[in-house]
């Protein structure tokens, strides 16, 4: 699969959870939200391995 946050890229194999993809890529699940083909994908949805998805920054502020 493929995987987008920003300027980066990543190439994974196999079938993973949404979880484990942001674990792998090396960021924080709680500070970015994924999205496959426009529509936000929750921590436990299982990804295929021709599937891409994106990363989107949380961002809060006060």
């Amino acid at each position: 699969m493929k995987v987008i946050y920003r300027d980066k890229e990543w190439e994974l194999e196999g079938r993973k959870r949404v979880r484990e993809i942001i674990e792998e890529v090396g960021l924080v699940p709680q500070m970015v939200l994924a999205v496959r083909d426009g529509r936000l994908l929750t921590e436990d949805v299982m990804v295929d391995e021709e599937d891409e998805i994106r990363l989107i920054a949380v961002i809060s502020g006060g």
